[in-house]
């Protein structure tokens, strides 16, 4: 399955934005970075609501079919999971959009474009 990225300039900034959202918790930033992949996608953006916690801490993020996403808060990630760091959190926020876009359940798509999202944002991979 092959499906068109933004440019590596706008990967990097939404990179930028959901850093900061991670260590500073402002909203508007992490509504930034939504925004550019939602205008990308040309697909209203997401309705997102916050969580301390899914699934008993067994679920970071779910998709539902009606468009909403839940997402534990940056927050509460970095104190009650075993491997908290910033990069699996916003591979996890790319993940669950990557449901809202596909619409579908397929993991592996999910984790495809979420990993070929920050391929090259960092310029270590």
């Amino acid at each position: 399955m092959r499906v068109m990225l933004p440019p590596l300039r706008e990967r990097r900034l939404m990179d930028r934005h959901l850093t900061s959202f991670f260590r500073e918790y402002k909203p508007s930033d992490f509504k930034k970075a939504i925004s550019y992949l939602s205008r990308f996608y040309h697909i209203r953006m997401p309705q997102v609501e916050w969580f301390e916690y899914i699934d008993w801490g067994k679920t970071a993020g779910i998709t539902y079919a009606n468009g909403k996403i839940h997402l534990v808060h940056p927050e509460n990630w970095k104190k009650g999971r075993k491997y908290n760091s910033e990069r699996k959190w916003i591979n996890m926020v790319l993940h669950e959009f990557a449901h809202y876009i596909f619409w579908a359940d397929a993991e592996k798509k999910a984790d495809n474009f979420a990993l070929r999202m920050v391929r090259g944002v960092n310029n270590h991979k």
